[in-house]
């Protein structure tokens, strides 16, 4: 039997914290016509399940916590429990899939069983239907979700972006080495010096990103968009061309993951607008996973994230100084430590007897945070379309987890040649969830207009540029 970490076992603790939250990561995958017959879908998809580990197991606790949870072969799976088939009121639009999705993912999971569910969902236009898969977050983070929900379609589909990352997140931070084995002393005395300064440094870089983010969930501020959350979810998405996305990048020398956040600040900053505050600097302190999983461990199926928390912009109107403020802000995050200092969190809490870890995780996961307001993870996927039982998977949408009194969390995926954002929100927090979503897009168009404009045309203020309709 296979332990839970104290990673895997917080979303478990976090979960049980608040009664309003269903801790699950999914997405839906939109599927070219004809829609198979039940027998077809769960035996093609159950056999496939069947194959991961994972998805055949089950947790069990232990008597009175006093260690880790572990993972167990469920002996009487039956996929009647899991495969469930529904279909969407005509005209089996948008607005209908994700309603549905909303109310797929807003419901627990059965702990008696192995952690996973799966809707076939007939019924959208154009002769399409849809699969959406959600699966607990204690099982798998992003990158690992990806993998699985890969794994579910037709032959090798080894290529996907997360080969883009492997190289920056090979290592959590600098690994000291232990002085060479020499007869020179000089040599021996320069090799230990530069070990003892690499230890003093790596430790100096972790106490700082330990007290970031102790002040981020210390420090709060006034937020509607921080709080309680009730049992009800909304849902939207949007993509945008990847061609897009690389154009603004190229045209002002920053990361693709930097336009992608820089359009979430300005469809936020538009949020509060609608909401009557007026955005501030600390307004939008954001959660920002970051993988840590190391090449050698790509298939693994487990939790392996550390964290960033800056401050979106959300108080510049002008949108390209948004993007550049956003470049600035995360090459300072990256520098400060913050995602060393969640790795080391959470080794050390690994180190603890699980008895005591598990009460302060669940002490720590209770308390009102108001410092940190909003999620943005971001998930590389296939580099090309997948196929399921033949069919072509025309969109995948990835779907956030609410949580934490973060009553909106957005998830970024890419997908074939699109960038795709999935907008995951409190049902009463977030009526304009649809807006959200257009206002993305929005920002996108207008940073794609700005990056084809001539370099000494960028003075403009951009929050006067229209956008230009073929960056839509």
């Amino acid at each position: 039997m296979e332990r839970l970490s104290a990673l895997d076992a917080g979303f478990l603790q976090a979960e049980d914290a608040d009664r309003h939250i269903s801790l699950v990561v999914g997405a839906v995958s939109v599927l070219d016509g004809p829609v198979p017959d039940q027998d077809e879908i769960v035996a093609s998809i159950g056999e496939r399940i069947m194959g991961i580990p994972r998805l055949r197991q089950v947790v069990r606790r232990q008597p009175f916590d006093l260690a880790a949870p572990v993972w167990e072969d469920d002996a009487d799976i039956d996929l009647a429990h899991h495969i469930h088939r529904a279909a969407l009121p005509a005209p089996g639009d948008d607005e209908a899939l994700f309603r549905f999705t909303a109310e797929a993912m807003e419901t627990r999971l059965d702990r008696e069983r192995p952690l996973w569910q799966c809707w076939i969902v007939e019924g959208l236009a154009d002769s399409r239907w849809a699969i959406v898969m959600k699966v607990h977050h204690c099982v798998a983070d992003g990158i690992a979700t990806m993998h699985m929900l890969v794994g579910l379609s037709d032959g090798d589909q080894d290529d996907t972006y997360v080969d883009a990352i492997r190289a920056g997140h090979a290592s959590s931070g600098p690994v000291p080495s232990s002085p060479a084995p020499t007869l020179n002393p000089l040599r021996w005395l320069k090799s230990a010096w530069g070990t003892a300064a690499t230890v003093a440094s790596s430790s100096v870089v972790v106490a700082e990103g330990f007290v970031e983010i102790v002040d981020s969930l210390v420090r709060s501020g006034p937020s509607p968009l921080n709080g309680p959350v009730t049992t009800m979810r909304r849902y939207s998405a949007v993509q945008v061309p990847l061609a897009t996305v690389t154009a603004v990048s190229q045209g002002f020398g920053v990361t693709l993951n930097d336009v992608a956040l820089s359009a979430i600040t300005d469809s936020f900053r538009a949020a509060l607008l609608r909401r009557g505050e007026t955005p501030r600097h600390d307004s939008l302190r954001t959660l920002v996973p970051v993988s840590v999983r190391t090449s050698d461990a790509m298939d693994h199926v487990d939790n392996r994230v550390s964290v960033m928390l800056p401050y979106l912009p959300v108080d510049e109107p002008d949108r390209v100084k948004q993007l550049r403020a956003v470049h600035e802000r995360l090459n300072r995050a990256k520098g400060s430590g913050q995602r060393q200092a969640g790795t080391a969190a959470v080794t050390v809490v690994d180190l603890v007897p699980f008895a005591l870890a598990s009460r302060a995780i669940r002490a720590l996961t209770s308390l009102p945070q108001r410092g940190i307001v909003t999620l943005a993870t971001n998930v590389p996927g296939p580099r090309r379309h997948l196929h399921v039982m033949g069919r072509n998977v025309v969109r995948m949408l990835p779907v956030p987890p609410v949580a934490l009194r973060l009553r909106a969390g957005v998830a970024i995926l890419s997908y074939g040649d699109d960038l795709v954002f999935g907008i995951t929100a409190d049902f009463d927090s977030f009526p304009d969830v649809d807006e959200l979503a257009g206002g993305i897009q929005e920002a996108m168009a207008c940073l794609y207009a700005a990056a084809r404009r001539p370099k000494s045309a960028r003075k403009t203020p951009l929050a006067l540029v229209r956008p230009v309709e073929d960056a839509q």
